[in-house]
């Protein structure tokens, strides 16, 4: 990684929450051009790495289709992560966006997920934490869910980890 272009993440102050446009652009920004077994396990283990410099108590979760390629739990996690990772990554598999765009769209509305999209709260939850895998000319064909942090640090996290893996050319 080049040290002094600044990362998509970076660019949004950490202060500051990032518009529907800012959070758009990531989306656009960050597709595969494959995503196999093995990336699976690579992008997995980046975020257990990254997890694990920083102390955070999150659980991780890869899928492509409907099969779980990676999960891990870290220490601190807790057996309510994975049941946010369920209802995050449900939202990413419905509206075909990061759980963080697709709840922040509903609030620049002037509204919330939970008053507005006439979803069950059990089953879904519009927070930060799941993106969606989008290979270039297939489109979305997984999601990479993280839980066990504030939603808006869950959802750099992931953004983090995913430019880390696809590397300088997607800056």
């Amino acid at each position: 990684m080049t040290q002094n272009k600044p990362s998509i993440t970076q660019r949004i102050a950490p202060e500051i929450t990032p518009t529907v446009e800012e959070l758009e652009a990531q989306e656009r920004h960050l597709v595969f051009q494959h995503f196999t077994y093995d990336d699976a396990w690579e992008l997995g283990s980046l975020l257990v790495e990254m997890a694990r410099e920083r102390q955070a108590p999150v659980a991780i979760d890869i899928r492509r289709g409907g099969q779980q390629l990676f999960h891990a739990a870290l220490r601190g996690s807790a057996p309510d992560n994975d049941a946010w990772i369920d209802r995050k990554r449900k939202v990413v598999e419905r509206f075909g966006a990061a759980s963080y765009l697709v709840g922040t769209r509903f609030r620049a509305k002037g509204s919330t997920f939970e008053e507005s999209s006439r979803l069950d709260p059990d089953e879904y939850a519009a927070h930060g934490g799941s993106f969606p895998i989008n290979v270039e000319g297939v489109g979305l064909i997984g999601t990479v869910t993280v839980s066990g942090l504030p939603q808006l640090q869950d959802h750099r996290f992931v953004v983090e980890a995913l430019e880390r893996f696809l590397g300088d050319d997607r800056k």
